[in-house]
């Protein structure tokens, strides 16, 4: 199967669609898949849910697409940092299912391990237990959370071969895995396509059966908080 395309553009044809649930890598704005957002933007897909950790912030990352109100629902553990997040949520133009990070997590590894739903203790007792089935074992009160299967699914990774393994870049790693393995179709942005053999199967984080779709773009790697010390006198 040919899995590499010329663009953003041309490897998302054909897959979008309006209200349709896409599962989506990244950290804040560690290893986010910049290049196929600005390509939904492009394509003005709407009533969008987005399963990722958060989304990104005002004009970058998966906030470009909050701006164009091309989002119906976001699935997040972590909302800050965006400021059109917010007022979207409180007036009631963005539905939110808050989901905590480990959870969310799993809820994708689930769904693309075929594993409908789990037991989990995390969230017994707050909001995130409500109207979910609850169920003792060993004498401890655990709800059940689904597994995610989202339409597609979109990742940054470092490396990939032209068969579509993929080779992530330490802590951008983060959710891109899970994001990838629950989507129907999964297109991945890479820094870098080597030749099949070039890779330590060792070092490879996600088989590329899991990955349909690939280009090589390119990458701003923004710094979302830059912190430093203040300059010592000499």
């Amino acid at each position: 199967m040919q899995k590499i395309f010329d663009n953003a553009d041309s490897a998302l044809s054909g897959l979008l669609f309006d209200g349709m649930t896409i599962a989506a890598g990244g950290f804040g704005l560690c290893g986010i898949p910049e290049n196929l957002i600005a390509a939904i933007r492009k394509a003005g897909t709407k009533d969008l849910t987005f399963a990722s950790n958060n989304a990104g912030v005002d004009g970058f990352g998966l906030g470009v697409l909050l701006e164009s109100r091309q989002v119906k629902k976001m699935i997040s553990s972590y909302v800050g940092e965006n400021a059109e997040f917010m007022r979207q949520y409180l007036s009631g133009e963005l539905e939110l299912e808050f989901c905590p990070q480990g959870t969310l997590a799993e809820r994708m590894r689930a769904g693309g391990a075929g594993i409908p739903g789990f037991y989990t203790q995390t969230g017994v007792g707050t909001v995130i237990a409500e109207g979910k089935e609850h169920k003792d074992f060993d004498g401890k009160t655990y709800i059940l959370e689904r597994g995610i299967v989202a339409d597609l699914s979109i990742v940054k990774a470092w490396k990939a071969d032209t068969t579509g393994n993929l080779v992530f870049r330490k802590t951008a790693r983060n959710f891109n895995p899970p994001a990838a393995s629950c989507g129907k179709i999964c297109v991945a942005e890479v820094e870098e396509i080597v030749p099949v053999g070039s890779l330590d199967p060792d070092h490879i984080h996600l088989p590329g059966i899991y990955v349909h779709r690939l280009i090589q773009g390119q990458h701003e790697k923004r710094i979302e908080q830059r912190t430093v010390r203040k300059r010592e006198a000499v």
